[in-house]
């Protein structure tokens, strides 16, 4: 916490040791005034002394549509689509392997990117509803349909990817708590290169798993549970099929969460491509197919709206998001983050996890400001001002 930051904190606490409540000088759009790094060789995080923007404008756009609240639910649609896309993977890793004996290994690559990449990046969609049980109401159907989109990955994802990024949620962007962040080792062998930050990105499933084992944390039941499913379900596809099929499943994996339109919202949620704003949002024609995931901004702030009603809030609380920079080609995404020497893994927003407590203690959401809103609308996109923040 920067020096101003404290002597401000010791200057507004009351006699009984409490911290005057302020309002936070971030709102309507809670973007901060942080700046991106303008050198090339920086191999350091951004840093911010402010907690995690969602909740905020979550509570400011409630307290200004209220019918926001309606949007909640569960879409089981959702198990409907992953159980269509399940057999379907199933069918080409049973084509591929007996019937398709003789296709040489490189038309199997062609299809396990085109038609399995693909699929898989879906897979990784359905389990992220899922894991915010906005699939069912009971969490152990959502748990149940995670794992059976899971079958034809190879590897057990759902459970895990449940617990750690349901944690990235909580602890967005605090330094040792946020699964999601690059891990030290990444900036520092990746750092802005481009050849490099190609083999990160055909990796990032690789990265990904390496996240979730470098937190230490003992495996809890389900995932135990993901585990045995998986080398079962491996064990009975070698038996019954062949390696073949497997190997396809496998590959198909490492496309759809590695170079692939599908993976690119992977890099365009958090990595840092405007300053002061650390989500992004995607509004392109992949999220027809890929259930809205790109609405990251409007997933951070309501994570309770499943994905069929996800734009009804764009629409609803267009004042909110209008204003942030959004990306609208994935394919570009990816070209951007690989050419650019200004982006790599350490382009990220980083906050203390004292910062991130006092952020939202200290600094709550000016709701009673009906009257003021009047005189002080929401900034508009080409006249937008910093808003004051602390930094480091």
């Amino acid at each position: 916490m920067s020096p101003h930051a404290t002597e401000t904190h010791a200057a507004d606490t009351h006699a009984a040791g409490a911290p005057v409540v302020h309002e936070d000088p971030r709102h309507p759009l809670y973007l901060g005034n942080w700046k991106r790094s303008s050198k090339e060789d920086v191999q350091h995080f951004v840093h911010d002394d402010f907690d995690e923007p969602h909740r905020k404008r979550q509570k400011a756009i409630l307290a200004k549509h209220p019918e926001v609240r309606d949007l909640y639910g569960n879409e089981p649609l959702t198990a409907v689509i992953g159980l269509a896309v399940t057999v379907v993977q199933f069918a080409v890793a049973y084509a591929v392997g007996c019937v398709w004996k003789d296709m040489h290994w490189a038309a199997i690559v062609a299809v396990a990117y085109a038609v399995g990449g693909t699929i898989s990046a879906l897979f990784g969609v359905i389990i992220h509803e899922a894991g915010h049980n906005l699939v069912f109401k009971r969490p152990l159907l959502n748990r149940l349909t995670g794992m059976m989109v899971n079958t034809p990955m190879v590897v057990p994802i759902s459970q895990s990817f449940r617990r750690y990024h349901l944690e990235h949620h909580q602890f967005q962007g605090v330094e040792g708590m946020d699964p999601d962040l690059p891990l030290d080792s990444e900036i520092k062998l990746i750092h802005n290169n481009p050849l490099l930050k190609t083999l990160w990105v055909f990796c990032y499933s690789v990265m990904y798993v390496a996240r979730g084992a470098a937190m230490k944390k003992k495996p809890q039941r389900w995932e135990l549970i993901n585990l045995w499913a998986m080398l079962m379900v491996d064990v009975l596809i070698v038996k019954f099929w062949s390696v073949r099929s497997l190997a396809y499943l496998a590959v198909s994996v490492f496309f759809g969460y590695g170079m692939h339109p599908g993976a690119a919202h992977f890099i365009q949620e958090h990595y840092i491509f405007r300053d002061g704003q650390e989500t992004y949002s995607y509004y392109g024609s992949g999220n027809i197919f890929y259930l809205n995931i790109g609405l990251h901004n409007e997933h951070h702030d309501f994570p309770q709206i499943p994905w069929t009603r996800i734009w009804k809030l764009r629409r609803i609380a267009t004042e909110f998001y209008d204003p942030l920079f959004a990306h609208t080609s994935w394919v570009y995404v990816i070209y951007k983050f690989i050419a650019s020497p200004m982006l790599g893994p350490q382009s990220r927003l980083v906050r203390m996890y004292k910062a991130h407590l006092s952020g939202r203690k200290e600094y709550r959401v000016p709701l009673d400001d009906d009257a003021a809103s009047a005189k002080k609308p929401l900034l508009s996109a080409s006249g937008r001002k910093n808003v004051k923040s602390k930094m480091h």
